[in-house]
């Protein structure tokens, strides 16, 4: 159906499988042109988006003007003497078919949110979503900093640096009630924002069209309450830590893409990575990049042929057949590192909303020699099957 012919009132998903905020990316694509093909007309193709200097609060908000746009937030905590991993994000996606529409009705953007906890030591993934369209009072994303409202999930950022003009000392509050959980997690900077790229533009392909507005602020600290079942758990004073990506892009995905392999890692020194890595059908690069900040210190940007993913270890889904791996070699250029996930069978399968089976969970990051040095989320993509537009 097309989006402009969905009924009057907020449009909302059940409970069940996850989209990949990448993959959600790329198998909304094919929504939009399928609407704009039957609205008669196409919607200009994507140009290489500008260099320029991003302006806070204005950049936390929304920027409608493109295409897609995600915040996403993960991290760990502990509680009850026990670790737990956590991923909240929030999508907003521009539906071009209906733009030139006069009618209150008309979807002219939709906002999706997805969250999940990962219980280690109960080696299980719990998960949940919401869609709706924008308006109406069901759903908004404010263009002035980050405050957006899906029904009764929220996510609002707040500057908690007075006098500080460069509005980049930030508080993020969420809520989600989720049908086998819920969080309600505040997260604090600790850290100067982190703009990925050159200066906050980031390149996701060979082509210069292939690029997205990019910022992180890593090393968040955590506190607030989870729940699980019946069981509501605060969280441990001084033992959570967070990471969070704000990105907004007109550009699609490379058709040689068959997946990506990505990574945001907090290190226990302070220090933040970043890495990733789009795949050809033959499993060889066709772009890569990331980022390395220590305490203190300037961005180290990587570029695309500086990173390498080479897995060590492998495990098959018994639900979908795909082999991930689940553990990995990455190399960059501050140096080399192993990614182990804590939990295998971190798979999510969206089959029935956006298509997507994929892999997004919680892992540690090894130094070469083997020892502990931070934690943070591993995500793969294509490995089920390839992602096509």
């Amino acid at each position: 159906m097309p989006f402009s012919a969905l009924p009057p009132g907020p449009l909302t998903q059940p409970s069940g499988p996850l989209a990949t905020r990448r993959q959600w990316l790329v198998t909304q694509m094919p929504v939009g042109l399928a609407a704009v093909g039957a609205a008669g007309w196409l919607p200009e193709t994507a140009h290489a988006l500008p260099a320029r200097v991003l302006s806070f609060p204005r950049d936390h908000g929304s920027h409608p003007e493109l295409r897609t746009e995600w915040w996403y937030i993960t991290g760990h905590v502990q509680a009850q003497g026990q670790p737990w991993g956590f991923q909240i994000t929030f999508f907003r996606s521009r539906v071009d078919a209906t733009q030139q529409l006069q009618s209150a009705f008309a979807a002219k953007h939709l906002l999706f949110a997805h969250a999940a906890i990962t219980d280690v030591r109960g080696q299980r993934l719990v998960h949940d979503q919401r869609i709706a369209r924008a308006g109406f009072g069901v759903a908004q994303a404010s263009e002035a900093d980050t405050r957006i409202r899906l029904q009764d999930w929220t996510l609002e950022r707040s500057d908690t640096a007075r006098g500080n003009l460069d509005f980049t000392a930030s508080r993020y509050t969420t809520h989600i009630v989720g049908s086998e959980f819920g969080l309600d997690l505040v997260f604090d900077s600790t850290q100067p924002l982190l703009l990925q790229g050159q200066q906050g533009l980031s390149r996701k392909g060979p082509d210069a069209e292939q690029a997205s507005y990019y910022y992180s602020q890593p090393q968040l600290a955590v506190s607030g309450t989870l729940q699980v079942g019946n069981k509501r758990m605060a969280v441990t004073p001084d033992t959570g830590c967070a990471w969070m990506d704000h990105e907004w892009s007109e550009a699609l995905l490379h058709p040689d893409a068959q997946g990506w392999d990505w990574i945001g890692m907090n290190l226990h020194d302070g220090s933040a990575l970043t890495a990733f890595r789009l795949r050809r059908a033959d499993g060889t690069a066709l772009w890569a990049g990331g980022s390395w900040r220590a305490p203190g210190q300037p961005v180290q940007v990587f570029g695309a042929q500086s990173v390498t993913f080479t897995p060590l270890r492998w495990w098959t889904s018994p639900r979908s057949g795909a082999r991930y791996p689940v553990q990995w070699q990455v190399e960059t250029p501050a140096g080399s590192f192993e990614v182990n996930a804590l939990l295998e069978s971190q798979e999510l399968d969206s089959s029935g909303s956006t298509g997507a089976i994929y892999w997004e969970g919680l892992s540690d990051l090894m130094s070469a020699r083997g020892q502990p040095i931070g934690r943070g989320y591993l995500e793969m993509t294509g490995y089920a099957k390839p992602l096509r537009l």
